[in-house]
């Protein structure tokens, strides 16, 4: 498959994911905030980093950036298309996802390995992992709390919307220990900690992340 990562002004993870990609077995395609189209990928990722300088709101400033009309409208008709940490934040605030990221609740930037547990397996990036799996990938995040209100929350655990969960501790006050959500179709994840840094067994946190990417190989054959 193509992957587009898109590249904000401020970005800081769109190389790893770029690598992520490839390592899982895809084509990484480099798109940038201002392309009017998608360079004809079959699936896109919205990296990590300080979209804008994160002014305003973290991710506020990169929804209206043209790349995002394209990915919007892709993903309205089921393009895969994940966002990570600021990506999750971007997807928020471009209303593909429900809910917001707030600051910390311990209003300190956090970074470090975190156990997770995949609640869904049913998205194009999740299916390489059994439900219930924990693995652990790397987590840093400012503004990484998941807030919605109560109704949303239900919805989302109700229709088995919570694709992962905090283990261990939950690190920022993400409401019911959230790390990452799907939209009601499926094709779209929000995941605050950072599976592109755990695809490699010299660095980082292991390889546990890399399913998020190989999992893109079944949903292209299904």
């Amino acid at each position: 498959m193509k992957v587009g990562v898109v590249t904000f002004p401020g970005s800081l993870d769109d190389v790893d994911a770029q690598r992520a990609v490839v390592i899982g077995g895809h084509e990484a395609v480099a798109l940038w905030h201002g392309d009017h189209d998608l360079k004809g990928v079959d699936a896109v990722v919205l990296p990590g980093g300080f979209s804008y300088g994160d002014y305003l709101r973290c991710g506020a400033i990169s929804r209206f950036s043209p790349v995002m009309t394209e990915v919007i409208e892709a993903a309205g008709k089921g393009m895969p298309v994940l966002g990570i940490c600021n990506g999750f934040q971007i997807l928020c605030e471009s209303h593909l996802l429900p809910g917001a990221l707030i600051r910390n609740d311990h209003r300190k930037f956090v970074c470090r390995d975190q156990k997770l547990r995949i609640e869904n397996n049913r998205t194009p990036w999740t299916s390489a992992y059994a439900e219930g799996d924990e693995v652990t990938i790397v987590l840093k995040n400012g503004e990484g709390g998941f807030v919605a209100d109560e109704a949303t929350l239900d919805r989302l655990e109700g229709e088995g919307q919570v694709v992962a969960r905090y283990l261990g501790g939950n690190p920022n006050g993400s409401l019911r220990d959230i790390a990452g959500i799907t939209n009601e179709r499926g094709n779209v994840v929000g995941l605050m900690p950072h599976p592109e840094h755990a695809v490699e067994d010299l660095t980082g946190a292991g390889t546990q992340g890399l399913g998020f990417f190989t999992s893109l190989a079944a949903h292209a054959f299904a």
